[in-house]
């Protein structure tokens, strides 16, 4: 049965990961903001001519276009329902998806909130780094390469973080997330929406307190 889902967490919770796996384990589609307006633009549709008009510009693109592309995904439907990262973003913005969700006859079935410690997360993203050959991901804690410098798959020797892997950037990132999404938090809750799980726990034990959640919503 389909299902749509809210992933809520703030940034390096690993969303992308979780919901990258409910695409290939129940065949749920993810719905990206950033991935819709880059998918519009290319298009050619109106809707695509007037996000690349507005972008163009330099402009911030308004909460009724997001969500005339998200009715537009909605339409075509998902079998396994839908997965929203990253909006909504504001409680302005949760209000026009239930109501679009009323509109079209749909409704969300859970909000789940990959909770984080701020002091473990800062470690787990300024940890990471990547082999520059083949992309094999390291840690510096938990996963590092058995030959210092050396990656364990293919031997290569450039290794590289992410330039916004810092501490700084981070926490910059986190203190946007806390003032801007941090309400939906409170707003699901009070909607009796909310189902919190560990974000920081094995990928797959998160995996599997998500699939918990979504065989009982």
């Amino acid at each position: 049965m389909a299902k749509n889902i809210i992933l809520l967490g703030p940034p390096g919770a690993g969303k992308g990961t979780q919901a990258k796996r409910l695409e290939e384990t129940r065949q749920m589609v993810q719905l990206s903001t950033g991935d819709m307006l880059r998918d519009a633009m290319a298009s050619g549709t109106e809707m695509g001519k007037r996000v690349a008009a507005i972008m163009d510009r330099g402009e911030l693109v308004t909460d009724e276009v997001v969500i005339g592309l998200i009715q537009e995904k909605l339409e075509k439907g998902a079998g396994g329902g839908f997965i929203f990262d990253g909006f909504p973003r504001t409680l302005k913005q949760a209000d026009a998806l239930e109501a679009l969700l009323a509109q079209i006859g749909q409704k969300l079935d859970a909000v789940i909130e990959m909770q984080v410690d701020d002091t473990a997360l800062v470690r787990r993203i300024t940890g990471r780094y990547t082999c520059g050959t083949c992309g094999a991901v390291y840690h510096d804690d938990t996963r590092p390469t058995k030959v210092p410098g050396t990656c364990d798959v293919c031997g290569g020797h450039q290794m590289k973080r992410r330039a916004d892997d810092t501490e700084e950037a981070l926490k910059t990132r986190l203190m946007e997330y806390y003032k801007k999404t941090s309400p939906l938090i409170g707003y699901y809750y009070a909607k009796g929406q909310l189902c919190p799980v560990d974000g920081l726990a094995e990928m797959d034990a998160v995996a599997a307190a998500i699939a918990k959640v979504l065989d009982k919503a």
